[in-house]
């Protein structure tokens, strides 16, 4: 068994012209913009064009959908059968990589195929007529093809399993080997997963042979394109908090990330009401206000996207300026996913997380699993708000002696500046709290607690 790590420094000469690809394939990577080769994608490449298989642990945004997409589109014959099969866990994540390989693809005559749930069957199936060299397809959709015998002489000579943790937190594994129950036995099998759980460890040993294993590890992912921060906050303070860091961040395009979906709701009605250019999306949306939401992002039609972890995943758009974390998330390998939505394709990304002073120690968690330090910023003042407190505030008998005492020493308006300047910056009560917090861990590290998927009961091949 081969094991590759990746070499900053080796990537940082690379271009995709070393890598063994030819002119087509390099041609669509020019159009496509990209210059430099990710440690994903100068690992695996070379591997895959080996032509053995690989098991690869890497998370959203480190480039991976290229790093399979490039070489089945330098190995394709347009022999007319469906070469590669690509499964993924959801429909938006598959419709992402049909469209990079259709971009990246341009030169090289390339024809995808979308199969999942939701679409009417004998229109998906039509498609098969137009003779697509990949197939991007969910579990549960393909599954159904193969029992009914849909998909005629179907022998793909590759096959990519995209997002594995993801598909084992959906159920999806049994379905998967079931699948490979379909498939001939001499194909080349990729595996890409963020984490490597020891149920995906399990069906790797299924159905890979002897493996090449490459990790790019979550300290290469959180890369200095992506400025990381976090502010702290009380728990009813976060949609003024939102608003403040709207206003002085002034984002381009920015994802808030909620934990819930009626938080997501709840939140885009806000923004909304307040006059930002907002939109949500979660789970409970159908199919087509989901499209259309992404749909309407990536346009450019609204700056602002409010979404569950649903979009966390496979959201291929490469200029969004600011992510923000309403909440801390849930566990380190959601930050890391959360965050790569920004600072793609070598753009500069600015990554906020809202704190409350409860969940400081989560946020240390975090910072140690994931081997990334994020700075601490205090909330930027609300001039406005400030200055109506302060119109609303009564004068009291001891203002009236205090300025009576003052105004000889000093002329009215440079005490009135004196005053101001005193009353803006003084530091805020979650402010306080926090470096009171922050020097109390630096005393008592918090212990990582033990967290487990559960191990589902899987059929024999």
């Amino acid at each position: 068994m081969q094991t590759q790590t990746p070499e900053q420094s080796k990537n940082s000469e690379q271009t995709f012209g070393d890598l063994g690809l030819k002119k087509s394939v390099l041609r669509g990577i020019e159009l496509a913009g990209f210059t430099t080769p990710s440690p994903i994608q100068a690992e695996a490449i070379p591997a895959i064009l080996q032509g053995g298989d690989l098991m690869a642990q890497a998370q959203t945004g480190t480039g991976k959908t290229a790093a399979f997409v490039l070489p089945i589109l330098h190995g394709l014959r347009n022999n007319g059968e469906v070469e590669a099969l690509v499964i993924t866990p959801t429909r938006e994540l598959a419709m992402q990589i049909s469209d990079e390989a259709f971009k990246l693809g341009k030169f090289s005559h390339t024809r995808t195929i979308c199969v999942y749930g939701g679409q009417n069957i004998k229109h998906q199936i039509s498609f098969l007529d137009k003779n697509p060299q990949i197939m991007i397809a969910t579990p549960g959709r393909l599954l159904d093809h193969l029992r009914n015998n849909r998909l005629r002489n179907f022998a793909p000579r590759i096959v990519v399993l995209d997002e594995s943790d993801e598909m084992l937190d959906m159920g999806f594994l049994d379905d998967i080997e079931e699948i490979f129950s379909f498939l001939p036995n001499d194909i080349q099998v990729l595996l890409f997963s963020a984490t490597m759980p020891k149920p995906i460890q399990e069906l790797a040993d299924k159905i890979l042979l002897n493996p090449t294993k490459i990790k790019i590890t979550p300290t290469e992912v959180a890369n200095t394109d992506i400025t990381q921060r976090y502010y702290v906050i009380n728990d009813n303070e976060r949609n003024e908090a939102i608003i403040r860091l709207l206003d002085t961040q002034a984002p381009t395009r920015s994802i808030i990330f909620t934990r819930t979906k009626k938080e997501a709701d709840t939140l885009n009605s806000f923004l909304c009401a307040q006059g930002y250019s907002s939109v949500a999306l979660h789970g409970d949306l159908d199919q087509r206000a989901r499209r259309s939401a992404i749909a309407e992002f990536k346009s450019h039609n609204v700056q602002i996207l409010v979404a569950t972890d649903v979009a966390s995943r496979g959201l291929d758009i490469s200029d969004v300026s600011h992510v923000f974390n309403y909440h801390i998330p849930l566990n380190p390998e959601s930050y890391v996913h959360r965050i790569g939505r920004t600072g793609r394709a070598g753009k500069k990304g600015v990554a906020i997380t809202l704190v409350s002073p409860l969940e400081y120690k989560e946020l240390q968690r975090i910072q140690e699993d994931v081997g990334s330090k994020l700075e601490l910023f205090e909330l930027p003042v609300n001039i406005t708000k400030k200055l109506d407190d302060l119109l609303a505030t009564e004068i009291s008998q001891d203002a009236i002696d205090t300025y009576n005492q003052l105004s000889s020493q000093a002329e009215p308006a440079q005490l009135c500046l004196k005053l101001l300047t005193h009353y803006l910056t003084h530091k805020s009560a979650s402010f306080s709290a926090m470096i009171e917090l922050d020097s109390r861990a630096k005393e008592t590290k918090p212990s990582k607690p033990q967290r487990s998927r559960k191990n589902r009961p899987r059929s024999s091949r």
